[in-house]
């Protein structure tokens, strides 16, 4: 399908600190059908991007991004058939069936329209991509890249404008975990912006084993990373939060917190103090974790964790077996509670 093309104006808007800046640029005219350049384009660049140059494919994701921007703000200039969510999701259809492993979504709220891209089952080159009027003309007002599968989830309607959450989902990790990213979206006017992200909440990244949206409230479940703690391992501590979207700020608040298998992290901190006794000759300290002299005596001051799961005696447990390494051979260490901490009462070296 070829029709006669507008110029249009990307917009420059800001999204705050957290997205792309999208340069003004004006949007080509007339030409062969942007299916068959993509098609031309997924012929020429797309085995060079998989094959051989690797900064190939992010070149090649700018052109993609540049032909569906076209797509979409002159369908969307054209209005009728052409500008409805479905004319366009069957466009971007036949585009990602081009393309191979990409795959492109749209949905209309509000004054803007929405498309979430993901080009390839990569961690970078994802975009979601917003659309509406500015200075009265079609045009992209605003993109977000990020690493992570993205997908929009709609919120309902408010006096300060259109807001949608993306999430950025990563791969699944060998623990059933995804890195996760979540940003609120919020469009007033010409203006789109980023107003809170889990970005600044967790600096150091998220790595969730659950989360939801349902009406104003997200839940998320995730891991904590703490001293003792070891990839892979059941049963270690994990937090979730509750944040709900709140009036006053317009963003999301927490309003609840709890803890999972708590008992480990707690755990973690009294394995901790034992190795630092010891390495520190601490005897009044070390008095306190080990309260049987004759287990005290049997303790090397080289003893140090080994990063091995903790053997629990049950889903809340009263005795926990710790690996340990002292003297260049590897020990058990067991440890019981008492009263709100744990104890260290029995230790012995594991022969072979």
């Amino acid at each position: 399908m070829t029709r006669p093309v507008r110029a249009k104006w990307v917009g420059g808007l800001v999204l705050a600190a957290h997205a792309t800046l999208a340069v003004p640029t004006v949007l080509a005219g007339d030409g062969p059908d942007r299916l068959d350049r993509f098609r031309t384009l997924a012929a020429t660049r797309l085995s060079v991007a998989q094959l051989l140059d690797p900064e190939a494919p992010w070149e090649a994701h700018r052109e993609v991004h540049a032909l569906l921007d076209e797509e979409i703000v002159e369908n969307l200039a054209s209005s009728g058939v052409f500008a409805s969510p479905e004319f366009l999701q069957d466009r971007l259809d036949g585009f990602a069936e081009v393309w191979g492993g990409a795959t492109l979504r749209v949905l209309r709220l509000g004054p803007v329209t929405i498309g979430a891209f993901q080009l390839s089952d990569a961690p970078r080159g994802h975009t979601v991509r917003v659309y509406g009027r500015f200075r009265g003309e079609v045009a992209l007002l605003a993109t977000l890249e990020r690493e992570g599968r993205p997908t929009v989830h709609p919120l309902s309607a408010a006096a300060e404008g259109t807001r949608f959450v993306v999430a950025w989902e990563g791969g699944v990790s060998g623990r059933g975990t995804r890195a996760l990213r979540l940003d609120l979206v919020r469009q007033l006017g010409e203006t789109v912006r980023v107003v809170w992200s889990t970005a600044e909440l967790f600096p150091g990244g998220l790595e969730a084993s659950a989360w939801s949206l349902r009406g104003r409230e997200i839940r998320i479940r995730y891991e904590l990373r703490y001293p003792g703690w070891t990839p892979g391992c059941e049963g270690q501590t994990e937090a979730e939060d509750v944040y709900r979207l709140t009036s006053p700020s317009g963003t999301f608040e927490r309003v609840a917190a709890r803890q999972y298998n708590a008992w480990h992290r707690d755990l973690r901190v009294w394995v901790q103090r034992l190795f630092a006794a010891l390495a520190t000759g601490d005897r009044a300290g070390l008095a306190r974790l080990v309260p049987d002299g004759a287990v005290r005596s049997l303790l090397p001051s080289t003893l140090h964790p080994e990063p091995a799961c903790d053997a629990p005696d049950g889903t809340e447990p009263d005795t926990v077996s710790v690996a340990a390494s002292g003297e260049q051979r590897p020990w058990q260490l067991t440890f019981q509670r008492v009263g709100s901490g744990w104890r260290l009462t029995r230790a012995a070296p594991l022969h072979p």
